[in-house]
């Protein structure tokens, strides 16, 4: 059964007006939201995903709707991962706290951008060549290996090639003017710093989805249907950076877990290619029914286990533990990193010193 055309259009207009709509409030009063909004939001995203699965499942039928929860639950314990860089990217480039909001947002249009380029050339190769299942599967357990191996170490950002060459060549301020990414000082046109933090989350976030578009291929051949598990996983995001906050930290798991659907996923693609058969220059081939295709179903029964596990398990472990104020929505004051956009606001431990100084000062004169 194909997906009509018309529940595409509309699927994609709603979407759009959506976006656009969540752009305007962000841009109209920046802020740094409260846990109580922040809150909602999530829900609000989290429920919007919830029911256009129910949607697809009225339209279409069982399958779609299934491929749809498990790509959407995929991207969106990936992009929970990924939050970890963006906090470390947002304190890099020391961004004011009441303009997170607005970058993030930026930065996930940009994302989409990105992904949906991504999409339609995975999806033309596929078609094509079927085979390619054996390169993304190998890759996906590469990926889950490499996550295993490596997530007892602190994760860090470091800049691309790109980025670097921007802040050498560019003109730039050295302080944030809102979200301007141009203004004028002294007569001449200068970059702000938010070019830089723009492009840190685009390139950063097509980064990620090496892993995160041959994973949802394993679980779905339909376009629409990786699209839009991408935007809905997506357009949650920034508010979970601002609600997760140092909870982030005590999901130490995740990564674990992560790892373990990505081999899954992994495997699951070779298996089908396999199944079917077909390899470069062979010719067409019957597929090989010995080899079993793993259903849908048990893609998405897997997902859903691991990461309940994953999460429990990091919240017994880390149970009594202190979230880190730093683990979300940093504040740029708190950090001295000497970049671009640097506040001239003091550390915590710097004024009570100042304070101490000065009351120090007054008992003296």
């Amino acid at each position: 059964m194909e997906l009509p055309v018309w529940f595409e259009i509309s699927t994609f207009v709603g979407l759009t007006v959506l976006l656009l709509a969540d752009l305007a409030l962000v841009v109209r009063r920046p802020h740094e939201p409260s846990v109580k909004e922040a809150t909602l939001w999530v829900v609000f995203y989290v429920g919007l995903a919830l029911a256009f699965g129910g949607i697809v499942l009225a339209v279409t039928n069982g399958q779609f709707a299934t491929e749809f929860y498990a790509g959407w639950l995929t991207e969106y314990s990936l992009s929970v991962d990924n939050l970890f860089v963006f906090v470390i990217i947002m304190a890099r480039f020391r961004v004011p706290r009441k303009l997170q909001q607005e970058v993030l947002m930026v930065g996930i249009i940009i994302a989409l951008v990105l992904r949906g380029l991504f999409i339609l050339a995975g999806a033309a190769v596929i078609e094509r060549f079927i085979w390619v299942f054996f390169l993304f599967g190998a890759f996906l357990v590469y990926t889950a290996i490499n996550l295993v191996r490596h997530r007892e170490e602190d994760e860090d950002y470091e800049e691309n090639g790109l980025i670097r060459r921007m802040r050498k060549v560019l003109p730039m301020t050295q302080d944030f003017h809102d979200s301007k990414i141009r203004v004028v000082e002294n007569g001449k046109k200068l970059w702000t710093p938010m070019i830089v933090v723009f492009l840190a989350l685009g390139t950063t976030d097509l980064l990620f989805a090496l892993d995160s578009i041959p994973a949802i291929f394993g679980l779905t051949r339909e376009p629409f249907i990786v699209f839009t598990a991408n935007i809905f996983a997506l357009m949650g995001l920034r508010q979970l950076y601002f609600l997760l906050g140092g909870l982030l930290k005590r999901l130490v798991y995740l990564s674990l877990g992560l790892a373990v659907i990505l081999a899954f996923i992994g495997v699951k693609l070779i298996l089908e290619a396999l199944h079917e058969n077909q390899y470069p220059f062979a010719g067409e081939r019957e597929p090989l029914e010995s080899i079993p295709a793993i259903p849908t179903w048990l893609s998405l029964t897997v997902i859903l286990v691991v990461l309940l596990v994953a999460t429990v398990a990091s919240l017994i472990k880390t149970r009594g533990e202190v979230p880190d104020a730093e683990g979300a929505a940093i504040d740029p004051a708190a950090t001295d990193i000497g970049e671009p956009g640097r506040a001239d606001a003091l550390t915590e431990d710097e004024r009570r010193a100042q304070a101490a100084t000065g009351e120090d000062q007054i008992r003296r004169s």
